[in-house]
This record gives C-alpha cells, structure tokens and sequence, in this order.
C-alpha cells in the first residue's frame, strides 16, 4: 500500500502567519524510524509535511483510483502549524479530499483537546475525572476547590504551562502566565496525590487496551509529567514501569475505564488515557490524548512493547488497524495464483505497475517523434520493437515497410483476431519549439503526450497485463503503428487496409474525448489543390476576355464554400492560399488548398462532382487535384459485439465509457463496411496538438485496464 507519513516539523507553508503557533513537533530521528518501520511492513513510503501544500503533493503519490482498487493512506502524526484545534486540520483535509488515514478524526481530535469539554463527557458517562473549573479571565473568580490544585492550559497538549499551585496567590500567577502566554482559558483542576497511570488503546469497536504503564518521576521535581519532562530537558529521569504494578483487579478496571472513555469522545485507531491512581486506589481520568506519541521513550510504544509487538509490528498494526476500518479487512487475503481469476490477476497486475506505468509514459515523452522527424522515430521504432519482442510479440515483415508502418503480432497471429492501431508521429513542422514533459496531480503535459506517448504506455502495459496472467499468447493479437499521421497516411494507407483486412476487429488508439466516449462514426475529409493561372495584367486594365485571376479564384472559393450543408453534414472550405506575380503586375497564378468534410463517401463522391461543376468554364486555366482523402469510418451501432464487450468491461470497472460520433477522420476509415471497428480508444486528451496537450492522469490506467480486461475475454472465447 502507498503511505504518506505526515508530520509537522519545519514547514510554514500558509498563506499567513496567524494564530496561536503549534509548539508540538515529532523530531527527524523518530520520523525516519516510523518511514523505515512501515517499509519494512511492504509498504511504499514517503514522508510529506502537513502544510498548504499537502494536497497536491498527496494526489501527486497517491491519485484518484479505479473502482476495487484500494487508495494509499496517510499515517498522521501532523499536530498542525497554527490556530485553534491544530490535530484536526490535517484530517479535516483528508476527510474532505477523500483519502483514509490513520488515526481519529477531527471531531474526537477537538473534544480530546478541549479538556474541559472532555471532562464534561467523562462526567456524562460515568467516568471518574479529578473535579473542575474554569478561570475566563485573570480576574475570574477563585474556584471551590481545595488546595492543592493543577493549573493548565485549556487547549494544549505536550503538558504545556501545567503547574502544581498550592494556595491562591501560586493559582493567580500560574493562571497569569497561561493566559499571557497561550491566550487561552485556564482549567483549574484537583489534584490527585498519587501514582500516574497511563493506558494505551489500539483498534476499534471497541479498541484493545495494552497493559496499564506507570510512570515513575525521578528526584527533584513534581510528581507530574511535565513538558519538561517530556522534551527531556528537566535534568530528571522519568521511567516508565509496564506493566504497572497494579492487581488484576485494578488493571482490569483500568482497562476497562481507557476503553469506556476511548469510546465516550469517538476516538479511531489509538489513543492514550492518562490518568492518577490516590492512595485509596481510585482512578481519575486527567485527559486523553488522541494523537499518542510513537517517541521511543514513550509509554505508548513501552505499553505495546509489553504486549509482544517491538516498533516495527505497532507501526504497522496501526496501518492494519485503520485498513480494516475502512476496507473491512487489514489486507488484502492471501491466495495462491491458482484461486485468483485472470481479470483479477490483470486488475492487480495494473494497480501495483501504476507507478512503473506513469514512469513509462515520462521516458517515451522525451523523444521526439515528428512527423517529418525521420531519425528520432527509428530511435522510437527500435524501442517499441524491443519492449514488444520481450513481450513475446513478433514482427510481422509483410505488414512493414521501415519508413512509415511497422506491424507485430502475438504467437496466435492476427488472423480474425483484434488489431490495434497505434500512431507515431505528431503532426508538427520540427522548427516548432518542443514542449518537455510536466504534470499536475490530475493532468499530465507534454509535445505528443495525448496523441502518441499515452496510447503507447497503454499498449505497453494492456500487453504486459495480459503476459503477467499468461493469456496473451492464447489471444489472436496484432499491432501496427504508423507515422505519417500528418501527411494524412499517404503512403501508409495500403498497409493498414492489409492489416485491418486480415483482423476480425480494429481499435484504434486515437486519443479519448474529454467524456471518455470512444467513436464509432467518423467523416470523412478530402484535400484538393486548385491551380489556377490567367493572364499577367495590370493594376486598373482589366480584360473583358481574361478576368483578374485572384478576383475569379476568390469568387470561386465563396461559391464553393456555399456547398457546406450543415443539416447533411458536407462542408467546403479554403485552408490555405498562393500567389504569384511578376513585379508590378497582378497575381496571374493562384494556388488554394481546400478541403471537404463528408458522412459517407456517396455524399463525398456527390460533393468532388458539385465542386468540378462550380468551377466550371473559365477563360481561366483551373486544374483540380485530390491530394488526400480520408475515407469516412462507419460502424454498426446496434449488436456490435466490439462496443458491447467494451461496455461490459467499463461497467464491472466503472470505467467512463460511451461512444460518439466526430467530424475529424482517423485511419479507421480504412476499414471496410461491416468490419467491427472503434476508435478514441486512447486516454481521455484535451487541446490536442497544441502546447497545452494533455492527458488526464486517471483515464490511462482506466483505459489500459479496459483494454486489457477486454482482451482478456477475447482469448477466453477463442479457446
């Protein structure tokens, strides 16, 4: 499991400082010990502070997960930086993002900090606690208590400004510095003469109590735990004796009040009860504190040593403890590889590579795969062609040509079985400044990230899932990548219609749609090049007999782009003109690129011959050459077994899935009419082929995940 270790210890990363600053810190020693501990415990680790940019930094290790896969946790020792209730903010922050964590929540956190609401719910429940006041103000009146009394701080732990006063001038000026110094109300309290008892509790419903520990204060000081004490710096020993010498009795009753008063302020996971035990043998709560310390002199740790579990077991029983809280059990079960079903297999497979998977991603964006980048695309090619042959996919030479198509296919052979297409080139001129890999924790950035690199890192790891189980070589598989994408696939064209000719189904991995929808209907596009060429003349002589060549060209054009229809979905446009001129004269040459958008290639056949017809005859010389033409991509949308088993998959996931249709032309307009054929399968990609092209972080494990899930029915139904 992925665990965040937060603390608070150097950062003051706020928007202000304000507020009454936390005097609490967990030391770098103890931090690494915990860190190491729950390494030890299988888990990935890190340690982050508690401060303004926790969020982030948490999203960044542990994102959003799949439906079934278990989200990190966060192990908390954050006592806050600032202002009032500081243990609750971390895990406020953490409820409200959604992410598990060890330790109670911010509620119980509160009540266990504000002592005087605590004692409240002590005497509520029946629970003994020392008897109380509470002193607003240093005028306040004096309480009806017997001397000798304990003064504290309100709102602090760590035994912050507690003091033994033994008569009213001592209670006025202890009280005098807490409100001076912590600016809080001060809770005057009985003292207990007597032995100080502290009970540790781990799990819950209703939690387990360790064996009661002593404290044993050395010479030369109170019989309290002061904050002296604690940080070591009174020049007295303080033992601890575990477990207390108690009778069974006692111990019994000691436990039984930690729980009850555990319970009593909704504490989760651990906690420590300390409390003093008179002479008559009496316990009395004094507090609770939520947020016990895993310091190594500490009573916690000492109490769960005497249990049987050293450091390293407690730390990660914590972790366990939470875990079954949330997930209703510590771990995942153990199961022999035999009782666990491949899609399980493939689930796990992917969720515990999400790392390895996002690494992937960041080292194929450092190369550059343009599309008329020829020698950095054989440095790609020669990659892919390595990680697929250690797959166990073979190249397939009659379906490659070394310069624009390459093609593999799995033991079973692509016959009748599924190809998937994969683009290799971004459609930039290589002048273009390049755009380096960057990411958010929901996003990631990068020159060709949506249109190449993540569809990759998808292939990649749908194929590496599918060898993890041992069904990829039962599964009739092939790949072809191409790489002129951005000369329309002139030259790749006859490949891929090969390809997709011998497969009983194509997906394509073209970038996804911002609502995860895949595409099942796609126009068509075809390019044009008009040549027109007139007479030179110039400026004021026109020729009755010979019009301005640019004048008639521009006419031509707006009649042209009169044939777009939008309720037929046809569309005539100008993409580009050129001119050329002898000095002084007019443009006697005009060269435009238009292009045509179509549903179906009889509307588009219609569309070539109205656009000859506009052009007509013209005391012009016009020529009108095709130069590319994208075939439109339509597929049967009812009983189409390809989208169905999609679906199937994304449901049992809860993967976003549907399917859509779009008027940019893809290669899987190469198929022919009544082949199973989808596209948009890649991950989900905003402003494409741009300098802002993006990935959305969760969609790449999701549509690997579908990807492989569907394959893997696949092979189970060619056996």
């Amino acid at each position: 499991m992925k665990i965040a270790v937060i603390y608070n210890r150097v950062s003051l990363k706020v928007i202000n400082l304000l507020g009454v600053p936390n005097r609490e810190k967990y030391g770098h020693k103890a931090i690494t010990r915990i860190v190491n501990c729950l390494k030890q415990g299988g888990h990935q680790v890190i340690s982050l502070e508690g401060d303004k940019d926790l969020i982030d930094n948490l999203e960044d290790f542990m994102p959003q997960v799949l439906k079934g896969e278990r989200p990190g946790m966060v192990f908390n020792l954050a006592y806050g930086i600032q202002g009032q209730a500081r243990y609750t903010h971390v895990p406020g922050m953490l409820e409200m993002v959604g992410i598990p964590y060890v330790g109670s929540g911010p509620l119980a956190h509160s009540l266990a900090l504000d002592k005087v609401v605590a004692k409240m719910l002590f005497k509520q429940n029946g629970l003994p606690t020392p008897d109380f006041a509470v002193l607003d103000s240093p005028n306040s009146d004096l309480p009806d208590l017997q001397f000798p009394l304990i003064v504290k701080p309100k709102n602090e732990a760590v035994s912050y400004g507690i003091k033994i006063v033994n008569n009213e001038e001592e209670l006025r000026a202890a009280a005098k510095i807490i409100f001076d110094k912590f600016d809080q109300s001060v809770l005057v309290e009985q003292y207990i003469e007597g032995r100080e008892i502290n009970v540790g509790v781990i799990g819950n419903s209703p939690g387990e109590a360790f064996a009661p520990a002593e404290l044993i204060f050395g010479a030369g000081g109170p019989a309290i735990y002061t904050y002296e004490d604690k940080t070591r710096k009174s020049g007295r020993e303080v033992g601890i004796s575990c477990p207390a010498k108690l009778s069974d009795q006692l111990t019994e009753h000691a436990k039984d009040i930690a729980i009850k008063a555990f319970n009593a302020l909704g504490c989760l996971d651990c906690a420590r009860i300390d409390m003093r035990l008179d002479a008559e043998d009496n316990l009395y709560i004094l507090e609770i504190n939520s947020l016990p310390s895993l310091g190594e002199h500490g009573s916690y740790v000492a109490a769960a040593e005497t249990m049987g579990m050293d450091f390293t077991a407690l730390v990660n029983r914590l972790v366990d403890v939470a875990a079954t809280r949330y997930f209703g059990t510590p771990s995942p079960p153990e199961l022999s590889q035999k009782k666990i079903s491949p899609p399980h297999k493939v689930f796990s497979f992917l969720t515990q590579k999400r790392d390895q998977l996002e690494y992937r991603l960041r080292k194929w964006s450092q190369f550059s795969c343009r599309t008329m980048d020829m020698v950095d695309r054989q440095l790609v090619v020669k990659e892919i062609d390595r990680r697929l042959q250690e797959i166990r996919m073979k190249p397939v030479p009659s379906l490659t040509n070394d310069k624009v198509a390459w093609t593999w296919e799995s033991q079973k052979g692509l016959k009748n079985g599924t190809l998937l297409v994969l683009q290799l080139d971004v459609p930039f001129d290589r002048t273009m400044q390049h755009q380096g890999f960057r990411k958010d924790p929901e996003w990631f950035y990068g020159e060709g990230l949506g249109a190449v690199w993540a569809p990759l890192t998808v292939l990649e790891f749908t194929l590496r899932a599918l060898r993890s189980c041992r069904k990829l070589k039962n599964i009739p598989l092939g790949v072809i990548c191409y790489a002129d994408e951005g000369l329309d696939c002139r030259d790749s064209s006859t490949l891929l219609q090969e390809a997709i000719a011998q497969a009983g189904e194509v997906i394509v991995l073209r970038p996804g749609n911002p609502e995860g929808n895949a595409v099942l209907e796609r126009r068509g596009q075809t390019k044009y090049l008009l040549k027109a060429e007139g007479r030179p003349m110039r400026l004021g002589k026109p020729s009755p007999s010979s019009p301005e060549t640019l004048r008639w060209v521009m006419q031509k054009v707006e009649q042209l782009t009169d044939l777009t229809v939008k309720k037929d979905r046809v569309a005539v446009a100008a993409t580009e003109i050129q001119t050329d001129s002898f000095p002084m004269l007019l443009p006697h040459r005009v060269q435009v690129t238009l292009m045509t958008s179509y549903p179906t290639q009889k509307a588009g056949n219609e569309l070539d011959e109205k656009i000859k017809q506009t052009l007509g005859k013209a005391n012009i010389k016009w020529n009108l050459e095709m130069f590319s033409n994208r075939p439109p991509m339509r597929t049967k949308k009812r009983k189409n077994a390809l989208v169905d088993g999609l679906k199937e998959v994304a449901t049992t996931w809860d993967i976003p899935f549907g399917v859509e249709s779009s008027m940019w032309p893809s290669v899987a307009g190469l198929a022919s009419q009544g082949k199973s054929v989808i596209c948009g399968m890649g991950p989900v990609v905003r402003d494409l082929y741009t300098a802002r092209e993006a990935v959305e972080r969760i969609s790449i494990i999701q549509r690997t995940l579908l990807l492989s899930e569907y394959l893997l029915q696949k092979g189970d139904l060619k056996k």
